[in-house]
């Protein structure tokens, strides 16, 4: 009987997230419309950054699929990609609207996905 193996990536990805959820992540930032609205590419950038300093490890790859409208409650989904190809979902939820600055808290999921052949 075949005995499944995690990649180290996968492990990496199992690890990081688990400090995520153990030390808690949120962010913020400032922007600039009357319905603040945080772009993809922005909230993907900002969501590495701040994965990268609750770990301690180099900034993932995160990919967002749409723009984080700010009102509190509104929820998406991220996605980092090791460099093995496997991946970890990570959902972003606001917490908090100030004016133009959007509070959202990271939570990565418990369990990496494998690479896709």
């Amino acid at each position: 009987m075949p005995t499944a193996r995690l990649s180290a990536a996968t492990l990496a990805l199992s690890t990081m997230a688990a400090s995520a959820l153990l030390v808690g992540c949120s962010g913020s930032v400032n922007v600039e419309k009357s319905e603040p609205k945080l772009s993809a590419d922005k909230l993907a950038t900002t969501v590495a950054e701040k994965l990268a300093a609750t770990t301690g490890r180099p900034k993932p790859d995160i990919t967002c699929p749409k723009d984080l409208v700010g009102k509190v409650g509104t929820k998406t989904r991220c996605e980092l990609t090791a460099d093995d190809g496997s991946t970890l979902g990570v959902t972003v939820t606001v917490s908090s609207v100030s004016g133009d600055k959007i509070n959202f808290d990271i939570k990565a999921d418990d369990t990496a996905s494998p690479a896709k052949n």
